[in-house]
């Protein structure tokens, strides 16, 4: 008899089958009750069951012990040269017996067994004369022995590839007739989709894995990152404070990198840091940490260390690292210079001594020696600081930063589909500062709500500019961790869309991945209001905050944004590649869209569109531009629908 199930998913909340007693039944009725007895057992397993050996097993024992079948095995098909079918679980027979016959899915031989055609047509198989068909000679003494006299093999089908098939033995030589066989072929279907399961947990496992190495390690070396390193250094300067221990972080700069990069390319310039790198290991018994924190820069950690001892390492390591570097044509000068940063001395934080202690390294570049202690004065920076706090205060109060529009381009259709709202400061004395810099200085001085403020007027202002003008594109305005603290922030946001009837599709928010972590709860709380005002919401930087599977599902989000360091990466790093193919697919499989940022290379393009990414935005496209350029801009890019 064959059988072909449907193939169904289980339900955790199916209701479970309670079988009448078996007693005084006939047997058809009584094989109809063992069966779905069986199937009872079955489902409570697959429901249980934290991985696939365990899985396996744990089948083949409730089938036995539980459903009453005499024998009960799992066997996975080999597609090697002899067929060979791999036995995975058995429960009732003697492992050993069952691994010493050259079982096989070929059509001959051994391969007329119906554990073999069950795998090779795809269909349940049924032998009911174990005791008298040739081709079950070989277990025949065996079988009368332990009572077996029928035997069934129901296929397991994952995504339409027959990977190997669920068999039982049973005393009743009529047993598995057409009613058994069907609920039979219901388990082995339940089976299949447990198994697909659990291996579907541990690739969002690995790629868990893989999102955490890579957004703590420096994928070219291995070491530790920027991030690292910062984490490290707070939790060392903590120690140093309690014990009242100085502290000394060097940072290494190859002046070299980027002349190689020009001149022979990328793959040389990774050959001449991985040099680099492996010279560096030969000081982590001295150092506390020995890190990558920038493309040509290296840090190394010391505790415990004044300005004497650090002085001493950084000659020894400019020691090692002025011997030339052996390229594949030459060999290169590294061109190394060292900067230290003391605690107490020039800082008291992390960032303020990875940031001095890169300063001093720039300043080390023009002396004999080629490292130097920093030479900043503490009070001076401070006093800069203050005076940045102070002009950063009047320039959102009287208006005076600028909105730039960085496009986002829909790879498909090569067509403009929204941009990213970004601040610029065009300092009167300074000129343009850095982002980074500012934001910084707006987070110290608590003006951080008051520029989220600036920026969202400014955007809805643009975005009602921009359709008074033609162009509906929607525009995407960053909110941060501290943003989602303040309590007045949706009454704000529903306040500018009473005032402009801006339409909710015309106004996207992100948050980043670091940002949603922090407070998980509260976070969830505001994304779902936020999501209620009918906007689309999209995850800032994935990959680099940690976030679980199980959180991001919880989320009303509707696009994850790949990390620019994974994206920039992604030809040069398999790691990276892996990264970014992993978070497209995930987001398609959770119904989001995904944007890779940081796109500067049309291979990069290239390959992205061949992974299936929806859109990206990065200097391949443009850089930021002015928004009330960016209509002018799209008009006339090569990404306009009329060009």
């Amino acid at each position: 008899m064959k059988h072909q199930a449907t193939p169904r998913r289980l339900s955790p909340s199916r209701p479970e089958r309670t079988p009448p007693p078996a007693a005084d039944c006939s047997p058809v009725l009584a094989r109809t009750v063992r069966a779905l007895r069986t199937l009872s057992a079955g489902n409570r397993t697959l429901l249980r069951a934290t991985d696939e050996p365990e899985l396996l097993h744990e089948m083949c024992r409730v089938i036995v012990e539980d459903g009453g079948y005499r024998v009960a095995t799992v066997c996975y098909a080999e597609h090697d040269e002899q067929k060979s079918i791999h036995l995975m679980a058995c429960v009732g027979i003697d492992r050993v017996h069952l691994e010493r016959l050259p079982l096989t899915w070929a059509d001959t031989g051994f391969g007329e067994w119906a554990v073999a055609t069950a795998i090779r047509t795809g269909e349940p198989s049924v032998g009911r004369h174990l005791l008298t068909e040739p081709s079950y000679a070989p277990i025949r003494d065996y079988a009368q022995k332990a009572g077996y006299a029928a035997a069934t093999a129901l296929p397991l089908r994952i995504d339409g590839e027959i990977v190997g098939a669920l068999s039982m033995l049973a005393a009743d030589p009529d047993a598995f007739d057409e009613t058994e066989m069907r609920l039979l072929c219901e388990l082995a279907d339940d089976l299949a989709y447990g198994i697909s399961n659990l291996r579907t947990r541990v690739k969002h496992r690995e790629a868990e894995r893989t999102i955490e190495r890579m957004a703590y390690c420096d994928p070219l070396t291995g070491l530790p990152n920027r991030l690292s390193l910062c984490a490290q250094l707070s939790q060392a300067l903590e120690g140093a404070r309690q014990e009242f221990n100085p502290l000394a972080l060097l940072v290494l700069k190859m002046g070299q990198l980027q002349e190689i990069n020009e001149t022979l390319g990328y793959r040389e310039g990774e050959r001449f840091l991985q040099t680099i790198h492996s010279r560096l290991l030969a000081f982590t018994d001295q150092a506390r940490l020995v890190a990558r924190v920038g493309e040509d820069e290296f840090a190394v950690l010391l505790t415990d260390a004044g300005s004497e001892h650090a002085t001493q390492v950084a000659q020894n390591l400019l020691r090692i690292l002025r011997e030339p570097v052996d390229l594949t044509e030459f060999a290169v000068d590294s061109r190394a210079s060292i900067g230290i940063a003391l605690f107490p001395g020039h800082g008291t934080d992390a960032d303020d001594l990875l940031r001095r202690a890169t300063v001093a390294a720039g300043q080390a570049r023009h002396t004999a020696s080629g490292h130097t202690l920093y030479r900043g004065s503490p009070d001076r920076e401070f006093a800069r600081r203050l005076s940045l706090m102070g002009e950063l205060r009047h320039a959102i109060a009287k208006n005076e930063l600028l909105l730039y529009c960085q496009p986002k381009v829909h790879l498909e259709t090569q067509r403009v589909c929204g941009a990213e709202a970004l601040v610029r400061w065009q300092h009167p004395k300074h000129g343009m500062l850095s982002t980074g810099d500012f934001i910084k200085i707006a987070e110290h001085a608590g003006l951080i709500t008051p520029l989220t403020q600036w920026v969202l007027e400014a955007a809805f202002r643009q975005s009602y500019a921009w359709a008074e003008g033609g162009m509906d594109l929607p525009m995407s305005v960053n909110l941060s961790a501290h943003d989602l603290r303040d309590p007045r922030l949706l009454d704000r946001i529903k306040g500018l869309f009473d005032t402009w009837g801006t339409k909710p599709e015309l106004i996207q928010f992100e948050l980043t991945e670091s940002a949603l972590m922090e407070e998980p709860i509260g976070a969830l709380e505001i994304l779902t209001r936020l999501k209620d005002l009918g906007v689309e919401l999209l995850i800032d930087d994935y990959g680099t905050g940690y976030s679980s599977l199980t959180y991001l599902q919880k989320l009303p989000v509707d696009t994850l944004k790949i990390d620019q360091s994974f994206v920039g990466n992604m030809l040069a790093n398999d790691d990276s590649e892996i990264i970014v193919r992993s978070t497209i697919e995930l987001g398609h499989n959770l119904g989001l869209k995904v944007v890779a940022e940081g796109v500067e290379s049309k291979a990069v393009w290239e390959r992205l569109a061949i992974l299936g990414c929806d859109s990206a935005q990065g200097y391949f496209i443009s850089r930021p531009i002015p928004a009330g350029e960016f209509p002018e801009w799209e008009r006339l890019s090569c990404w306009h629908p009329q060009s």
